[in-house]
């Protein structure tokens, strides 16, 4: 139409009866509390859904009428008035988790991420990281954590997919407006707007801290989208992983240094720092910069920074540590030498790695900066330790200081509402109280099958209901007949949803391994051509729009549901975001997950789908290889020739058809009388009593909490007592160790024995060349070894008497001295000091031993965190 359009935006009042309407939309305490949620959407389900379920929008949106007539519509305010109730209580109430662990009056832990994933209307994440950061600040509100966040404000979150009729995926993008969303501007203690300056070079870059409410936990968001800051300034906080290189280290400069910043205007003064993934690390340095700036040496502030710092890495290869050109970091952080107290050599040392040429990896400087250190399943902390072990450089990678902490799922986040019903009806609503508790979770035997399988096929045609109405959308507008489209939508009929359903949701990284079902076509057409057992599966994710080989998975996918075999068994839908997850997780029969093992960090979308009564059919790796027990799911294991692509694939895809044929398609159709297989309902109960109490958030931090935050905490406070007295002597003595270990040599002063008897002992005797180090400097140990019984391979933690390294049984015995030798007095063997054992093995058979010698200082956290030791 001719003449220029206006745009006015009309808002509606809210009645008083509702007042406290919009204080429930900004709290992302909605995001988890259902019935929130369930508020809105009745009001106007098409506006609930053009929002993308956000309450303050739908609140900016909704006809003022509709608001006049649900205040006086005594139904809805009953339901207001039970819902502000819970709220109440809620914030009423420090913890709603039980945890055994107590932190001090004084303690905050502050958790810095690149991205929170909290629910579909805040789009500030991407995946997995995101939800798990989200995730992890829900659960620090349901424990009363003394907990806070740091992250940054997107205007612009991930891209939203659509996928054309040729199986191209299509991302856009869209801003957000902040009004939209569930923040307000952060505000200090004499009501102003809080905004920080990070120097860059030649200019200040100034960020307003924006306050997102998480029910307990405050998350800080820095927004650089400000009219004193440079245009491509402004963009720093424009899009989530956006940009080239140098956007990149704008950003984690902005999270790291900023955050840092933003903490002390807010007068915060964390005892715990939890770098969550190495894109915050720069924070370490700000930190140390503040306080070599109150009269500490680099060294000593290295020293008392470290010591209060966890690290989380989620990244299973070393391709995906974020890593910059020296000459990038320095361009950005030369102004910073004089304030750090260090020359550029030392300041590059801190990412640096041997033989990586001239760049400067986040993952080290984390890792020197930090004393605490996790990977995030069992098997992801060991491939860590080995990806990580160049930071140790002496020390085996299953004894250096990387641990574990496996990941976790906030259960009322991805508890359907029907599963907390029930559960609230047979084990009472006290079972939010007993999340980990395995023993109680036993008690899911008792829910009646009928209404256990009446649940979990009320889930899926929800799901049904959701996956038609999406696919019609999806595939009218690629111009697709609607009779075809009916052909392509058969199977999933929300009123007789008795097909067995197999979902994969997750994002479509190669390593994933979306096409491996694909891998015999012939064997696949085999398992979906019975139509007296009909089998459908559903694929949704996304590639990253960098990612060209994850694209061409996703239209493989596409490719194979469209041919005439495959038509209505293979189901491709777009736009994978975490509410169709959430939908996906709690309707499917089976979730499939085979990536390459031992890739899979730890993952969470399988956890989620167990609670739900799914059933995980996946392989070994990252968390299933520690939750399944072969009763509850399916297990498949990993093919043992890692190194050849094309036959590993063929061996994992030979394991997954014979799982799909000849156990999970005949035990789901083994239907009774009542028109259920009782052994696949034995195995959902199964799966859900066990893998619940043991994979939840709260477990979880609890974890976090006793493994990692309180040692930090009290570490640090030892490390900063007395003037950090502890830290200079540490400092110190680092720096002497430094200096003369690699002058510091062992020499074995006897005959090697090669055969005893059983209760006889063996003399040894060491001489260690301390090379000016004190005895007291060091720790000389036996590693006395023997090899594990082939059964005991895989289970690392369960032997008593020592521990399985590699299928190895070690026992570790310390030396003593027993003689300071004279300096200057000579002696036939070269040494300073004599160490001896009278070593008397406990085990038979043929045993070996060696001999080592390690630095040692009371100060430190861990035994091997020099990554200096010298073996015999």
């Amino acid at each position: 139409m001719p003449g220029q359009q206006f745009t006015l935006e009309v808002n509606p009042k809210i009645p008083d009866k509702l007042a406290r309407l919009p204080e429930l939309a900004n709290d992302l305490w909605y995001s988890w509390h259902k019935p929130t949620r369930a508020l809105f959407r009745p009001l106007n389900p098409r506006l609930w859904k053009q929002v993308r379920h956000n309450p303050k929008r739908f609140l900016r949106s909704v006809d003022e009428q509709t608001l006049q007539m649900a205040a006086e519509d005594q139904v809805f305010l009953a339901g207001y008035n039970q819902v502000l109730s819970a709220y109440d209580t809620y914030h009423e109430e420090r913890a709603v988790c039980t945890s055994s662990v107590e932190f001090e009056e004084d303690d905050l832990v502050a958790y810095f991420c690149a991205e929170y994933g909290f629910h579909e209307s805040f789009p500030i994440y991407s995946g997995g990281l995101g939800i798990l950061a989200g995730d992890h600040c829900k659960t620090a509100s349901d424990l009363g954590m003394p907990f806070i966040g740091v992250g940054l404000l997107y205007r612009q979150g991930y891209f939203s997919q659509h996928i054309d009729g040729e199986g191209n995926q299509l991302a856009s993008y869209h801003d957000s407006n902040l009004d939209d969303l569930p923040v307000s501007p952060t505000l200090d203690e004499n009501g102003k707007e809080v905004r920080i300056r990070v120097q860059m070079p030649g200019r200040s870059v100034h960020a307003k801290v924006w306050t997102a409410r998480v029910g307990h936990v405050a998350l800080y968001l820095l927004d650089t989208n400000l009219g004193v800051n440079s245009p491509d300034d402004r963009e720093i906080t424009h899009k989530l992983y956006g940009g080239d290189m140098d956007m990149r280290i704008r950003q984690e400069i902005v999270l790291g240094v900023g955050g840092v910043q933003a903490l002390r205007s807010l007068g915060l003064q964390p005892t715990v720092w939890h770098i969550n993934e190495g894109h915050a690390a720069f924070l370490i340095l700000e930190r140390i910069r503040q306080r070599v700036a109150a009269g500490l040496s680099f060294s000593v502030a290295l020293e008392a920074v470290a010591a209060k710092t966890v690290f989380t890495t989620h990244t299973p290869v070393p391709a995906g540590h974020d890593v910059f050109p020296e000459a990038l970091v320095m361009e950005y952080f030369r102004h910073a030498l004089p304030g750090l107290g260090i020359s550029e050599e030392e300041f590059l040392e801190l990412g640096r790695l041997p033989n990586r040429g001239p760049e400067f990896n986040m993952t080290t400087l984390a890792l020197k900066g930090s004393r605490h250190h996790n990977g995030v399943s069992r098997i992801h902390g060991r491939v860590s330790a080995e990806i990580c072990g160049d930071c140790w450089p002496q020390v085996p990678p299953q004894e250096n200081p990387m641990g574990y902490v496996t990941n976790g799922v906030h259960v009322p986040t991805f508890l359907a509402q029907s599963w907390s019903d029930l559960f609230d009806r047979f084990l009472g609503a006290a079972w939010r109280n007993h999340l980990s508790d395995v023993s109680f979770w036993q008690r899911i035997d008792e829910i009646p099958d009928h209404l256990f399988w009446s649940v979990k096929q009320s889930n899926k045609s929800q799901l049904f209901y959701s996956l038609r109405e999406c696919l019609h959308s999806q595939h009218l507008r690629n111009q697709v007949s609607e009779v075809h489209l009916e052909r392509m939508l058969r199977y999933l009929d929300p009123s007789d949803p008795n097909v067995l359903t197999i979902g994969f949701g997750r994002r479509f990284a190669t390593y994933k391994r979306a096409t491996l079902l694909a891998n015999n076509l012939d064997w696949l057409r085999e398992i979906l051509g019975d139509e007296e057992r009909p089998v459908v599966f559903i694929f949704a994710g996304k590639a990253h729009p960098a990612d060209r080989p994850g694209q061409e998975f996703l239209k493989q996918i596409h490719d194979l549901s469209t041919r005439p075999e495959f038509v209505g068994n293979i189901v491709l839908v777009e736009g994978y975001d975490l509410a169709l997850g959430r939908r996906l997780v709690s309707g499917v029969d089976v979730w499939l997950n085979n990536p390459i093992y031992p890739l899979e960090a730890s993952g969470t979308s399988g956890m989620k789908a167990a609670f739900n009564g799914t059933l995980n059919l996946s392989v070994l790796d990252g968390w299933w290889a520690e939750a399944h027990d072969g009763e509850n799911g399916w297990g498949i294991r990993p093919s043992p020739h890692q190194g050849d692509a094309g036959r590993r694939d063929h061996e994992d895809a030979r394991t997954l058809y014979e799982i799909l044929q000849d156990e999970v398609i005949p035990l789901y159709y083994d239907r009774g009388k009542h028109g259920y297989s009782p052994g696949w309902l034995r195995r959902c109960k199964r799966s859900m009593a066990s893998i619940l109490p043991r994979f939840n958030m709260c477990r979880v931090l609890n974890d976090y909490a006793t493994h990692l935050y309180l040692p930090a905490a009290r570490r640090g406070r030892r490390l900063g007592a007395e003037h950090y007295a502890v830290a200079r002597d540490l400092a110190a003595w680092r720096q002497r160790v430094a200096v003369a270990w690699p002058g510091v040599s062992l020499t074995c002063r006897d005959e090697s024995v090669s055969r005893i008897q059983y209760g006889e002992q063996v003399m040894l005797s060491v001489d260690v060349n301390l090379n000016g180090l004190a005895p007291e400097d060091v720790t000389v140990e036996l590693l006395l070894s023997r090899r594990a019984p082939l059964e005991d391979a895989f289970v690392p933690e369960g032997l008593s008497g020592g521990d399985v390294v590699e299928n190895e049984i070690r026992e570790i015995e310390e030396l003593t001295v027993a003689e300071r030798f004279v300096p200057g007095v000579p002696d036939p063997i070269n040494g300073d000091c004599r160490f001896t054992l009278e070593l008397r093995p406990e085990w038979c058979g043929r045993l070996t031993y060696r001999v080592r010698a390690f630095p040692l200082h009371r100060g430190l956290t861990h035994p091997h965190e020099t990554g200096l030791m010298v073996w015999l």
